[in-house]
């Protein structure tokens, strides 16, 4: 069995792999994914008035414009946000959401 310190040739899928790991792609896309599925959950009227935050400890922080948005997503329609993004992105293994009120524009 070669020895894996030794320099020579390697796949050019482990070369990448390491690539995309160094640089943070796999977490980029993961939150464009995750940015595509929410889009998709909480509709046209609410989209350009949230804006997604980290994943931590399987909670998402979501920012909502306005109290009014924040008690709707929050109260009636955390469930069914919930649902549709672990369905729609499993590997993101969210369990919470967590809302919280500030600016959302560019």
């Amino acid at each position: 069995m070669p020895n894996p310190d030794q320099r020579g040739p390697r796949p050019l899928s482990d070369v990448l792999g390491e690539l995309f790991a160094l640089r943070g792609y796999g977490r980029l896309h993961a939150m464009v994914e995750l940015q595509s599925a929410w889009d998709a959950a909480v509709g046209e009227p609410h989209r350009g008035r949230t804006r997604l935050g980290d994943v931590r400890r399987g909670t998402l922080t979501v920012t909502v414009d306005h109290p009014a948005l924040l008690e709707e997503l929050s109260a009636y329609r955390k469930g069914e946000l919930l649902r549709a993004l672990r369905e729609a992105c499993p590997d993101a293994r969210i369990d919470d959401l967590r809302f919280r009120i500030g600016p959302v524009g560019p």
